[in-house]
């Protein structure tokens, strides 16, 4: 077996593996009824179920045109999940605010779904807390992902952008921004012209260490918004929206 294929099954023996210990009792069976894009579906009992922890490129609705690799994303999943009978295992919060049932997903075999679209470069890591306990894994699958240029890591509207490069036109867009730590304060730094905040409802997830030293090259991930003051800036959510 080439060694980049022995490392992606050893990479998903483990992450199944990480999946299985940390949500034992809190599982339960479902079979899929139909697919609506990369991350969501809905089962016979009429629940709508959303992947936990990752998110998808977006199909196309509502007039908008498909984000690259979200039609992709969806026949993927089809091809995994459609017409099978699953197992869903959950986190702390088990419903999002659209009331979709948030969810790691498992088949029969043990695969992992979430996982595996994460691996493919078919989805990327997404966390909200207080949902956290597969995101190490999944940041994992996400790096080797992003290391092999597979998938949307091939695309101009996914690569990870160095701070440098930022302009409004990336305003509104959920971005990995790379780039070096200065002008530091309690809760916030900059990285070049982007100016990153841990909002104050978000800090309980967060230790003050935890903010990056001066110097220190990083990457952040979120939405790029602009200020009432028109400077663009990023709100992280979660530890895990710093690396």
């Amino acid at each position: 077996m080439p060694l980049c294929l022995l490392f992606c099954a050893l990479l998903l023996c483990s992450t199944a593996q990480a999946g299985t210990l940390s949500v034992v009792g809190q599982s339960r069976w479902v079979t899929v009824a139909t697919v609506f894009d990369g991350d969501t579906f809905r089962t016979t009992s009429g629940e709508r179920v959303r992947l936990l922890g990752i998110n998808c490129p977006e199909v196309a609705h509502d007039r908008q045109a498909a984000q690259p690799y979200g039609e992709e994303a969806k026949r993927r999943l089809i091809s995994l999940i459609g017409g099978q009978t699953l197992q869903l295992r959950f986190d702390n919060d088990k419903k999002d605010r659209y009331g979709r049932t948030l969810a790691h997903v498992y088949l029969k075999n043990g695969a992992w779904i979430n996982a595996l679209l994460v691996n493919e470069g078919l989805a990327y890591v997404y966390t909200f807390m207080p949902n956290h306990r597969e995101t190490e894994p999944l940041l994992k699958a996400e790096r080797l992902a992003r290391n092999s240029m597979a998938g949307i890591w091939k695309s101009e509207a996914f690569r990870i952008l160095d701070s440098r490069d930022l302009t409004a036109h990336h305003i509104g867009q959920f971005r990995l921004v790379r780039g070096y730590v200065a002008a530091v304060q309690p809760w916030q730094f900059k990285l070049g012209e982007l100016s990153v905040s841990i909002p104050r409802i978000y800090r309980q997830w967060f230790a003050p260490a935890q903010v990056p030293q001066q110097g220190k090259q990083v990457i952040v991930r979120g939405v790029i918004r602009m200020s009432v003051t028109r400077q663009l800036y990023m709100a992280l959510h979660s530890p895990f929206d710093l690396e």
